[in-house]
């Protein structure tokens, strides 16, 4: 993968779905993942102060009692109350026919678990354990008003892989610049079946909640802030179990999110990039991150340069993501091509675009319309497309791609996806990104 690929493309949630795998080895009672010498005196230390406290949480198909996926979690409440992260318990929620849910203990002790409440935009679920028999022993939640110190210790545990409990130890490097929701930069790893398991400070407090961890590099990982989970433990708290699925809670919570994403988008200007003469918008460096490559080696002909973009807004809707931005851009300039044939290469590059041309079980296929805009001496060839979201009404995918046509051997073929947005708001989003390009002309 190029280093222009945005963040969220090469993330990977920290939970980890078996479906079709072979059965998972059984957690051995008690038992640490790694030897203990290799494990620090104060990681020892949290691992025991906290590992009664942990569990293994396991989807199960109903009708086979068969393990479909797995993550980790942690008790918050004497009375049963798990935290854990929404993608790994959300075939609780969007299928609850289908699935049941299990809590595993460190020492081997499994029970069922309903699912309360969960919030979607940060990855958060809380579970409650059915049929406990003696009060559970709780983590508590650091206070927030306790900040933590750049580079402070702070260890992670989880079930990794269904092979044990284990902890990780790791450095706190405040959050992540530029997501969309706040996000705690782990310096420590995460590894598949520890999403929703806890992250501590030396005293054992619950400072965040594992989620992620980035794939082309080394222990950069990802935490929720444990804020977001106390908030939504009180709403838990009065909760109904719930037993029908939830696509309209999910659409409720991803219309919100699409709504913070559009008025950020509209509140915030451009920036201008330019190639030549051209002037193209590009998000402001607070919302994405964009990267950049010249000459291509392909094309011996052309000198083009290209351009990609992506905001750090992506959420879990179930068994995918949505609620992304991406803007991409392909500068040409070819003056010893020949008008003719820097028409055909341009129009092909142009009619090359994928999009969903045919319908799955999750969209509809892509409808597209296409029109001409000036833009003050700019003409500007631009289609929009839209794909709806079938089991969350009121949501589409957005592609909106736009070529110059002012000059017969130069041209910026341009792209805009946004996901999981409401019909209007992608409206004002396409016009106010067609709107923003410009042609420099000559004084």
């Amino acid at each position: 993968m190029s280093p222009g690929a945005a963040a969220s493309a090469v993330s990977g949630l920290a939970g980890s779905s078996q479906e079709g795998a072979a059965p998972a080895p059984a957690i051995a009672p008690a038992a640490p993942a790694v030897p203990a010498a290799a494990l620090s005196r104060d990681a020892r230390r949290i691992y025991e102060l906290s590992r009664d406290k942990l569990v293994q949480i396991r989807t199960l198909l109903r009708n086979s009692n068969t393990q479909a996926s797995i993550g980790s979690g942690f008790f918050v409440s004497a009375d049963g109350l798990i935290v854990t992260n929404f993608h790994v318990a959300s075939q609780l929620a969007l299928e609850p026919e289908r699935y049941s849910g299990a809590y595993v203990t460190i020492d081997g002790q499994e029970g069922e678990v309903e699912l309360l409440t969960f919030d979607v935009r940060r990855d958060l679920a809380v579970l409650r354990a059915k049929g406990l028999t003696s009060p559970a022993p709780v983590l508590e939640f650091r206070p927030a008003a306790e900040a933590l110190a750049q580079g402070e210790r702070i260890y992670s545990l989880g079930n990794p892989l269904d092979i044990g409990f284990a902890v990780t130890e790791g450095t706190y490097n405040g959050l992540v610049r530029r997501s969309f929701y706040p996000r705690i930069f782990f310096g420590g790893t995460l590894n598949p079946g520890m999403s929703g398991g806890p992250a501590v400070d030396d005293s054992g407090r619950v400072l965040g909640v594992n989620v992620a961890k980035r794939l082309d590099g080394e222990q950069v990982s990802f935490l929720i802030p444990a804020e977001f989970a106390q908030a939504l433990v009180l709403r838990a708290a009065q909760a109904q179990p719930i037993t029908e699925p939830a696509y309209d809670e999910v659409t409720r919570q991803l219309l919100v999110h699409q709504n913070l994403l559009t008025e950020r988008f509209l509140q915030t200007p451009f920036q201008e990039q330019r190639h030549g003469k051209y002037l193209v918008p590009v998000p402001n460096d607070a919302l994405a991150r964009c990267w950049g490559s010249g000459r291509d080696p392909d094309f011996h002909a052309l000198n083009l340069e290209r351009t990609k973009c992506q905001a750090d807004s992506d959420v879990v809707a179930g068994d995918f993501s949505t609620g992304t931005v991406r803007l991409s851009y392909e500068a040409y300039d070819a003056p010893t091509l020949g008008a003719a044939r820097f028409a055909r290469t341009y129009s092909q590059s142009f009619g090359n675009e994928p999009f969903l041309k045919r319908g799955n079980r999750r969209q509809t296929a892509a409808e597209c319309t296409e029109r001409y805009v000036d833009r003050g001496g700019l003409p500007l060839r631009a289609v929009v497309c839209m794909s709806a979201y079938r089991k969350l009404p009121g949501l589409y995918d957005m592609t909106v791609m736009a070529a110059t046509i002012n000059q017969s051997t130069q041209g910026v073929l341009a792209r805009l996806d946004v996901h999981g947005i409401a019909f209007d708001n992608g409206l004002k989003l396409a016009d106010r990104y067609l709107q923003a390009f410009r042609w420099e002309a000559a004084p």
